[in-house]
């Protein structure tokens, strides 16, 4: 894939935690806010994404700090994320890592890829094709009736 080729930059607008079962909601938006990508993901991932887009700094490493640590210690920087698919409502995401000019890429979970996008500063991207399957029909009816004091603190 072309670096960044037809990918649409999302910025993480919150995460909102469903009432209706155990897990947390990742809320992905566009830069014009006309597109929302919703990922949902278990309580620890959301804990993560939250604390990452609060500059909360635990007392000691999470996974994602550490992680993040990793590649800054070995010279290599978390260049960006990008959701890549989408099966059966379960979404699938790559990290991209360069170092001394050659890029790599991890297959990830996007909950982990977009917290650890967060801590690295790094930009996140879906393809369109994945933006244009999401969720289905009643998803414009499910965002309408979201509370935005639900949200985390939006990233800036």
């Amino acid at each position: 894939m072309e670096p960044n080729a037809e990918l649409i930059p999302l910025k993480v607008h919150g995460v909102l935690v469903d009432p209706n079962t155990d897990t947390q909601i990742v809320i992905l938006r566009d830069e014009n806010n006309d597109d929302v990508l919703p990922i949902w993901v278990g309580t620890a991932e959301g804990t993560a994404i939250r604390m990452a887009l609060e500059g909360i700094v635990p007392p000691r490493p999470m996974s994602h700090d550490l992680i993040t640590s990793f590649a800054n210690h070995l010279g290599m920087k978390i260049t960006r994320v990008v959701v890549t698919d989408v099966k059966n409502n379960t979404y699938y995401a790559t990290v991209y890592l360069s170092s001394n000019g050659i890029e790599r890429t991890v297959d990830s979970r996007p909950s982990d890829a977009i917290a650890l996008a967060l801590r690295a500063k790094s930009p996140i991207y879906v393809t369109p094709e994945v933006l244009k399957r999401r969720g289905g029909e009643n998803l414009d009816a499910w965002l309408a009736k979201l509370d935005p004091k639900q949200f985390g603190q939006p990233e800036a």
